[in-house]
């Protein structure tokens, strides 16, 4: 008989983009919304956000990643699918809240864009003043 595959779930969040993610023991692969990871972020940069708490705990090709990102923006996304991995593998190892908390994954970034103002023109930003 099959025995049942842990799964570990956790939700990533950064700016207005939100990272539902699944953890499981597999081979290292990572997909995002049904697309390779390297199809779906194709700056190197992003690729490095997302892995940077898999390679803290040495364990990059201990798990298969699934994750559902939606809202905000790609940089977004992964900073929110980091946020998410690094809270699935203290969920399963709570060993590992130390390292994650020494490198700032556990940490919510809370930066968002401010709303607008009635009265101007962004949140800040006033109309121009015109004297004649």
């Amino acid at each position: 008989m099959n025995e049942p595959i842990e799964v570990i779930q956790s939700t990533g969040r950064r700016k207005r983009a939100v990272a539902r993610v699944k953890l499981m023991l597999g081979q290292g692969i990572i997909t995002v919304n049904n697309k390779p990871i390297d199809e779906y972020f194709s700056r190197p940069q992003l690729l490095q956000i997302v892995r940077q708490p898999l390679e803290a705990t040495q364990s990059v090709s201990r798990f298969d990643v699934r994750v559902k990102a939606e809202g905000g923006g790609v940089t977004g996304q992964a900073g929110a699918i980091r946020h998410g991995i690094a809270r699935a593998l203290v969920e399963m190892d709570e060993s590992l809240k130390e390292t994650m908390r020494k490198n700032g994954f556990l940490t919510r970034d809370p930066r968002e864009k401010e709303s607008k103002k009635y009265g101007r023109k962004r949140a800040r930003k006033r109309f121009q003043y015109s004297k004649r």
